[in-house]
């Protein structure tokens, strides 16, 4: 069994970037303010394109609380792009996310279990709220698409955070 280092609460948010779907890139650990990184399996995942639509649906909340949203995978450009105009999401979409920026990221990876499937490596869910000074606040990392955090909770605790001065937490082995 390998173990995967998991990415800290509280640590520096990795210096990653991929492409954005429209020009320019997704670099959450460049940017300014507090931001929302949801890793998602990609287009061959049926249960990502639901909670990506809550995501959406939830942009106002999370700008009521000034959390930019953004969303990556390690899908091509083509099927990316392919979700967007279908589902219409209106944040940032990154895709090509490699295997190492995956890892850098603490993310489980799973190999596609057929070519009809998806023709790559994959990271299963993640999310990161990531602070003004560019450190993990809330992380989440799961192994399985059927395990993800409650985005409508998250923005709340968000704003929550943000009211209250609240630490990070879980920062102790």
């Amino acid at each position: 069994m390998t173990m995967a280092n998991k990415i800290a609460a509280g640590a520096a948010f990795p210096a990653i970037s991929v492409p954005r779907l429209g020009g320019g890139e997704v670099a959450p650990g460049a940017m300014e303010g507090w931001r929302l990184l949801v890793v998602y399996r990609g287009k061959h995942c049926p249960l990502c394109k639901p909670y990506l639509t809550t995501l959406d649906g939830l942009i106002d909340t999370f700008a009521e609380a000034g959390v930019q949203v953004m969303a990556v995978s390690a899908d091509s450009e083509e099927k990316a792009a392919a979700d967007v105009a279908q589902f219409g999401w209106r944040f940032p979409v990154g895709y090509g996310l490699g295997v190492a920026q995956m890892q850098a990221l603490g993310l489980y990876v799973s190999d596609p279990r057929s070519p009809q499937e998806t023709d790559r490596p994959f990271a299963e869910p993640g999310l990161f709220l990531i602070n003004p000074d560019g450190r993990v606040q809330i992380v989440d990392i799961s192994n399985a698409p059927f395990a993800r955090p409650d985005l409508a909770a998250i923005a709340r605790g968000a704003k929550r955070i943000q009211e209250m001065n609240y630490p990070i937490r879980g920062t102790h082995a």
